[in-house]
């Protein structure tokens, strides 16, 4: 039940508030107890232990709290439009991203987009990236040369899960891994 619910909250934090008709002020936080109102309103009801158990135990680190544990959002995957106010820091020297085998020759020609989310999401481990390439089939490790990268100017951002940010990576900075 607790993964059905963590789904839910992704669902909702990130992608599709207004399934329960709540709104995401602009850095992606929503009180808690109108979370908590609107879930119970649509059939979805969770009490602030349940809240405070995926917080905690879910396996991407995907919320978080509020000093006060009065707002909740989601660390990063937005696909609506939010200022996560994260400020640019420099990465380790390779990241990593997992993918898919049909992804592979366009992501090596043309490099890889943020697409319809937030950002690109990177991995500082190999055994992460192939974990969240294995969610859509074989995972295919890429090397990201991110210190050449940050080196030639471009931003990189870490969410409060360890997940890298970035807008794009230009196919150049790309590799096979293997």
């Amino acid at each position: 039940m607790k993964n059905k619910n963590s789904k839910f909250l992704s669902l909702v934090l990130r992608h599709k508030p207004n399934t329960i008709k709540i709104k995401l002020d602009e850095n992606g936080w929503v009180p808690v107890d109108e979370l908590l109102a609107q879930l119970k309103k649509h059939n979805r009801e969770m009490s602030m232990k349940d809240l405070r158990d995926i917080v905690m135990f879910n396996d991407k680190k995907r919320f978080t709290f509020n000093e006060d544990e009065t707002r909740i959002r989601a660390n990063q995957g937005h696909s609506v439009k939010v200022d996560l106010q994260l400020k640019a820091t420099r990465p380790p020297m390779k990241l990593y991203h997992g993918t898919v085998q049909k992804a592979i020759d366009v992501i090596l020609k043309e490099g890889m987009r943020k697409m319809n989310r937030h950002a690109v999401h990177l991995s500082k481990d190999v055994p992460t990236a192939i974990n969240v390439g294995n969610r859509r089939g074989n995972a295919i490790l890429l090397e990201i040369n991110s210190g050449h990268m940050h080196a030639d100017g471009y931003k990189f951002f870490e969410s409060k899960n360890g997940v890298w940010l970035i807008d794009e990576i230009p196919a150049k900075y790309i590799k096979l891994k293997e």
